[in-house]
């Protein structure tokens, strides 16, 4: 198979667009969605409860798109989303919801995952402040569109790649269902204990000035050590704090954000983070890596939010954290379970790429048919 390029007039999008306008008035539909920027549909951030009025919303059967022009040019992204969900859910009335015809809908979806039209429609962007792609600029946009029948092969290559990955990730998700499952039985066939007795802070300054601006590090609040920039004024480094592999690190005014370090090279932190380290004496008893799996837990998150405390600023200190209790079973069997995880996490990433990788691939499928001959 070869690509080849076509000699194609251009089409204007808004031709193959109907809108359609269908909203919740019976409230019967309770599953909320939002669009993100990776242009996938997930559960809304927005607090929705039983007493909440969605009779407004918008509903999304299978088939239909979703568009929001908000931010485009901000973002350099074409927020849209394609539903192909054997059920029907709603979604913001701020969002506009159309069907396409004349043209396959898994094509259409396609166009748009490219940089390059994603750059296009923050050009198309208006001046304002949140340089908005509006509907009718959007409706104007003129592609190549080819025949049906050249459509179908490109998305016959493209939903080939689409159910190769979806069945990695199937796999994924019964490793991370199997892996939750033994953490979940490791708390009834153990003893909870307090982390109390395994921990000590980590207190040693870069007083030397070994570690430069470039080996500042922070930690998000996706349990991640992040590389961070230090303040302009923070030109005196000799009083940050030195971490080492297998150190932990976590912000007090924060309760997600804890992560270990698995970078050999180390670092140094501002005042604004803690660092802490399993006891090296302990090392025999608790494997760093498993008690970052404890960390890692949502019921973790909950546990440090609930308990910090303040007034403007919530607080969680370390005295805090090593009130924690969780089971500590044989090193064999935390050694076992952290290798499982780390198999998890590899494949996660793997699973991470070939999505990128197909993403990568529309643009280059659009922009030629393929030839079977």
């Amino acid at each position: 198979m070869h690509l080849k390029v076509l000699d194609m007039a251009l089409s204007r999008l808004g031709d193959y667009i109907t809108v359609i306008d269908i909203r919740n008035s019976d409230q019967k539909i309770k599953t909320v969605f939002g669009l993100n920027n990776k242009k996938e549909f997930m559960p809304t951030v927005a607090t929705i409860d039983e007493n909440s009025d969605i009779s407004k919303y918008k509903l999304v059967e299978k088939g239909m798109f979703v568009f929001s022009g908000m931010q485009t040019g901000r973002d350099q992204n074409i927020r849209i989303g394609y539903s192909d969900y054997d059920f029907t859910f709603v979604i913001s009335p701020a969002y506009t919801t159309f069907k396409v015809t004349n043209i396959i809908p898994t094509y259409f979806f396609m166009i748009f995952k490219s940089t390059e039209m994603d750059r296009y429609g923050a050009f198309l962007s208006d001046s304002s402040v949140r340089s908005n792609l509006d509907w009718d600029v959007f409706c104007n946009i003129e592609l190549d569109i080819p025949p049906i029948d050249v459509q179908q092969k490109v998305v016959d290559v493209y939903l080939s790649m689409v159910a190769n990955q979806k069945v990695y990730e199937k796999g994924l998700d019964d490793l991370k269902l199997t892996c939750d499952a033994y953490i979940e039985d490791l708390k009834h066939r153990n003893n909870l204990v307090e982390l109390g007795n395994f921990l000590e802070e980590v207190t040693t300054q870069n007083s030397e000035n070994r570690f430069k601006l470039k080996d500042v590090l922070g930690v998000s609040k996706n349990k991640e050590i992040i590389p961070t920039k230090a303040n302009s004024s923070d030109n005196d480094l000799s009083k940050f704090t030195v971490i080492e592999k297998n150190d932990f690190v976590y912000n007090p005014r924060s309760a997600n954000a804890i992560a270990i370090n698995s970078s050999l090279s180390g670092g140094i932190i501002s005042w604004n983070n803690t660092a802490f380290r399993v006891k090296k004496t302990s090392h025999f008893a608790l494997l760093p890596k498993y008690l970052n799996l404890w960390f890692s837990r949502d019921e973790y998150s909950r546990w440090a939010k609930f308990n910090s405390w303040g007034s403007s600023t919530e607080l969680l200190g370390l005295d805090e954290i090593k009130k924690y209790k969780i089971p500590i079973p044989e090193l064999n069997i935390q050694e076992a379970i952290v290798k499982v995880y780390e198999a998890y996490e590899m494949r996660k990433k793997i699973n991470e790429n070939l999505k990128k990788h197909i993403n990568e691939i529309c643009p280059v499928l659009i922009k030629g048919g393929i030839d079977l001959n």
